[in-house]
């Protein structure tokens, strides 16, 4: 049998929360991903209810453990695409998901709503990968 959990490590991005019923952008935590070869963000979507909302995602990275040196990761330096990640009002119960392949230590993920008048439920978790120590903590910390 395949081990994966011992492999892999999560870390909290975006926390379950109330429905936002406005365009407050949900920002992530940020990561750090020493020690990590491999990062994806994914994103868990329940209900949407606003009938003409959209939502872009962007990543940011630095080398500041704050991202005071935070600028926009280009897309080479991502699997998958801002467009394919980003959702809209028919999204409802979805998952989406991002790539990082750059080479900075700290990265941060926002999602900024348009048109939300009615109520969206998300969060987002970090997956890092190809881990230097394994096993990973479990649970993670």
């Amino acid at each position: 049998m395949r081990d994966l959990i011992n492999n892999i490590d999560l870390k909290r991005a975006i926390s379950p929360a109330a429905a936002v019923a406005d365009n407050t952008p949900f920002v992530s935590q940020i990561l750090d991903r020493m020690g990590a070869e491999s990062v994806a963000l994914a994103i868990i979507l329940g209900a949407i209810a606003d009938a003409d909302a959209t939502f872009a995602v962007t990543l940011d990275h630095g080398d500041v453990a704050n991202l005071s040196d935070a600028a926009a990761v280009p897309a080479d330096q991502m699997n998958g695409t801002l467009t394919l990640a980003g959702f809209d009002f028919n999204a409802d119960n979805l998952i989406r998901k991002l790539g990082y392949l750059g080479g900075k230590r700290y990265v941060r993920a926002t999602i900024t709503p348009s048109n939300n008048a009615g109520n969206v439920f998300l969060s987002a978790v970090w997956i890092l990968g190809k881990n230097n120590m394994r096993p990973t903590a479990n649970p993670p910390v």
